[in-house]
């Protein structure tokens, strides 16, 4: 999942590994908007379902469906709402001031809206990304050599990526200036600095995770804490304590946004269109900050961990995730009635297939088994929300665990 600037999804995970478009069985979650409505882009079009992933620019709002569609409302003056077809295929979206980013399960970008800076015009050959980024009128891609690929406006050099271009693994962007997170676990900033927006503070390591705003960054810790700096006007930069137990950031034009944990949203700074004032609709899954206003995603897995009942032929289910939040290995205890082939999946929020581990044939009663230590892309799996789901022939079901790194 890659995510925009100012305008930016929170980044729930980071990975090297080829995005792959993935269905789960799941309904999707619905998105909640507040603050700044004068065109509508705080009301998702219905069926307001199925959405797994969101992104905000400066007056218009995408999101990600399940089905690997994209949603698009709000301003629509340059054509940002209107996605291009064939609309699927997407697995991550990113929205500019007016124009969006969608990456499609091939490895390609399309672009669409304003493109009066070559904000649209994907450089050759447009193959092989994992994440998209927008800025204000500038696009980033990540590549799954770990290079970035900018377009766009340049005026700042927010396009000139510094050397050595390797070694990314997730991309972000602001008003005038592009972040870089490297796989060692530091943020490389460039493009318009004015207000120190590209100065990360010491000491640059341990970063999971990293947002921009208009004229200020931010960056999550493997600890949890969130790191805010540049432009501090509207307090965007002062994260009210405690500053721990974060999985997920976002930011908007003037304010940031953090998501908890135990899936509540924390909103700070500019708040004149009550851009900060969450609902009190947790648990939320994933958040989005626009110029003035903010979107979340709601948890859809919500009520999936039943009570423990007796197993019976035929079927299955999770008992419980330990630790839960986890900052290495979790323990997941279930419960099935004796089947032939059980396997265990692991998906990133925006739908992405993260490992999957074949248990085999288990007999009836309660089993175990342990996640943490296979990744399908070879590296531990970083900070974030993830959907885990055990499955067998046409039975399944799912658990949510959270990754504290």
């Amino acid at each position: 999942m890659s995510c925009c600037s100012h305008e930016a999804c929170v980044v729930l995970v980071a990975l090297t590994a080829v995005l792959t478009a993935v269905s789960f069985g799941q309904s999707g979650g619905s998105i909640i908007g507040w603050g700044w409505n004068n065109s509508g882009q705080c009301d998702p079009p219905a069926p307001n379902a199925g959405f797994v992933a969101v992104a905000a620019g400066w007056g218009h709002s995408l999101g990600l469906k399940v089905d690997s569609s994209v949603a698009a409302w709000g301003l629509n003056t340059h054509g940002e709402c209107s996605v291009p077809s064939p609309n699927s295929d997407f697995v991550a979206v990113a929205a500019g001031d007016h124009h969006s980013l969608g990456l499609k399960s091939t490895g390609s970008i399309a672009c669409w809206g304003d493109n009066s800076s070559g904000q649209c015009d994907v450089p050759s050959p447009n193959e092989d990304f994992v994440s998209v980024a927008a800025g204000s009128e500038h696009s980033l891609g990540l590549k799954a050599t770990g290079s970035i690929i900018c377009w766009g406006d340049n005026s700042y050099g927010q396009c000139t990526v510094p050397l050595p271009n390797t070694g990314f693994v997730a991309i972000e962007a602001g008003l005038g200036h592009s972040l870089g997170l490297r796989s060692d676990g530091t943020v490389v900033c460039w493009g318009w600095n004015n207000h120190g927006q590209c100065d990360v503070p010491s000491p640059n390591s341990d970063f999971v995770a990293v947002a921009g705003g208009f004229i200020h960054s931010m960056g999550l810790k493997t600890d949890s804490s969130i790191v805010c700096w540049g432009d501090n006007y509207y307090g965007q930069c002062f994260v009210y304590p405690p500053n721990e137990g974060y999985v997920g950031i976002a930011a908007g034009g003037w304010h940031s946004i953090g998501l908890r944990s135990y899936a509540s949203l924390e909103c700070w700074g500019y708040n004149l269109f009550g851009q900060c004032d969450v609902p009190d609709s947790a648990p939320f899954v994933a958040a989005a900050g626009g110029s003035r206003h903010s979107l979340g995603v709601l948890d859809y897995t919500v009520g999936i961990e039943d009570e423990p009942s007796h197993s019976s032929p035929g079927s299955l289910s999770i008992l419980s995730v330990s630790p839960n939040p986890t900052t290495s290995t979790s323990v997941v205890t279930f419960e099935c009635g004796g089947l032939d082939e059980v396997s265990l999946e692991v998906f990133a929020m925006d739908g992405r297939l993260v490992d999957r581990v074949v248990l085999g044939a288990l007999p009836a009663g309660q089993s175990q088994t342990v996640w943490g230590e296979h990744d399908q892309s070879s590296i531990e799996p970083r900070g974030g929300v993830y959907i885990i789901r055990l499955v067998s022939g046409n039975l399944s079901d799912t658990s949510r665990i959270v990754v504290l790194r």
